[in-house]
C-alpha cells in the first residue's frame, strides 16, 4: 500500500489590519492659535508688569547713592560716584535710626498680637457652633469695609480719654484693631481647610482645646499664618495715617512719619539724595521679607482650592 501524501498545508495570511486614522477634529488647529495668542498677550502683560514694577526701584537704588546735582540734572544716568554718605547721614541726621527703631517695636508688638488674637478667633469661628458665630463673623467682614477715616475723630479722643495718645503701646493696639478683620477673614477660611479628624484626635488622646489649638492646628496653619502676615506687615509697615493722627510726639514717629519730614526738612532746597537713601532704607524690610516667605505666601493662599 502506497502511503497517501498529504498536502502541505498554506498558513493562511491575515490582512494586516488597516490603520484608520482619526480625522481632524474641526477647528483644532483654531484652538491652537487662539491659545497661542492668548498665552503671548498674557505674558506680555505680565513683562510690562514686572517693568512698570521694577524700573522705579532701580531708578530709586541708584539714586539714592548720587548727589543732588546728579539727581536733577542727568536723573536716568547711572552714577558716576557711589556716594554712601547719603545713607549715613539719612540714618545719623534726619534721625531715621529712631524713626526705625520705632516702626520694628509697633510693627512687631502689632503684628504678634494680631496673629495671635485674629488665629484664635479663627478657629473657634471655624471649628465650634454656637448662637451667635455666623453674626460675630460677619461683624468681622464689616469691620473689612468700614473706612478708617470715619472712624479718625472719635478714635483721636477716645485714645485721648484713655492717655494712649503718642505712645507705642497704644499705637500697636490700634494697629491691631485695623488689622483684625482681615485677619479672622482670612484664616477662619483657611482652618476650615483642615482635617478635622487630626483635632477629634488629640481630644480623644486628652487634650484639652487650649493644647489642641496651640500644639495641634496652630502649627497645621503655618501657611495661613504666614501670608495673612506678611499681607498685616506690608500694611502696617507703610501705615501713614494713624501714625499721623495719634502720634505727634516727634520721640515716637514711625518710618512713613520719618521720611515726609526728610522731605520737608530744608524747605525748598530739598535733600534728594538722602530722601532716596532713606526711602530705600524703608523699602528694603519689605522686599526682605517678601524675598525669604514668598514660597509660604503662595502655598497659603492656594491652600483649600484643591482637596
Amino acid at each position: 500500500m502506497k502511503a497517501t501524501e498529504t498536502p502541505p498545508v498554506v498558513a493562511a495570511t491575515e490582512p494586516a489590519p488597516v490603520s484608520k486614522s482619526k480625522p481632524p477634529a474641526p477647528g483644532g488647529k483654531e484652538k491652537g492659535s487662539e491659545g497661542q495668542v492668548l498665552n503671548v498677550f498674557s505674558h506680555g502683560v505680565l513683562i510690562i508688569w514686572a517693568i512698570l514694577v521694577v524700573l522705579p526701584l532701580l531708578w530709586a537704588i541708584m539714586s539714592s547713592f548720587k548727589n543732588d546735582d546728579s539727581i536733577l540734572s542727568t536723573p536716568w544716568a547711572l552714577p558716576d560716584k557711589l556716594h554712601f554718605d547719603n545713607w549715613s547721614r539719612a540714618w545719623s541726621q534726619a534721625h531715621m535710626s529712631d524713626y526705625f527703631f520705632n516702626t520694628i517695636l509697633v510693627v512687631g508688638g502689632s503684628l504678634i498680637g494680631t496673629l495671635l488674637l485674629g488665629s484664635m478667633a479663627a478657629y473657634v469661628l471655624a471649628r465650634f457652633d454656637f448662637p451667635g458665630n455666623r453674626f460675630i463673623y460677619y461683624l468681622f467682614i464689616g469691620g473689612m469695609s468700614f473706612p478708617i477715616i470715619l472712624a479718625l475723630v472719635p478714635l483721636f479722643f477716645v485714645m485721648n480719654n484713655m492717655g494712649l495718645l503718642n505712645t507705642r503701646h497704644g499705637l500697636i493696639l490700634v494697629y491691631i484693631a485695623y488689622s483684625l478683620p482681615f485677619t479672622v477673614f482670612f484664616l477662619t477660611s483657611f482652618f476650615r481647610t483642615l482635617p478635622g479628624s487630626v483635632a477629634e484626635a488629640a481630644s480623644i488622646d486628652g487634650a484639652s482645646h487650649t493644647r489642641t489649638f496651640f500644639q495641634v492646628m496652630l502649627p497645621m496653619a503655618k501657611p495661613g499664618l504666614i501670608s495673612v502676615g506678611i499681607f498685616n506687615f506690608l500694611g502696617q509697615w507703610n501705615q501713614y495715617m494713624l501714625p499721623t493722627v495719634l502720634n505727634t510726639d516727634p520721640k515716637y514717629r514711625v518710618l512713613s512719619q520719618g521720611l515726609v519730614e526728610l522731605a520737608n526738612s530744608q524747605g525748598y532746597k530739598g535733600d534728594w539724595s538722602g530722601l532716596f537713601a532713606g526711602l530705600v532704607m524703608a523699602m528694603l524690610p519689605v522686599l526682605a521679607a517678601y524675598i525669604i516667605f514668598q514660597r509660604q505666601v503662595v502655598a497659603g493662599l492656594t491652600a483649600g482650592a484643591v482637596k
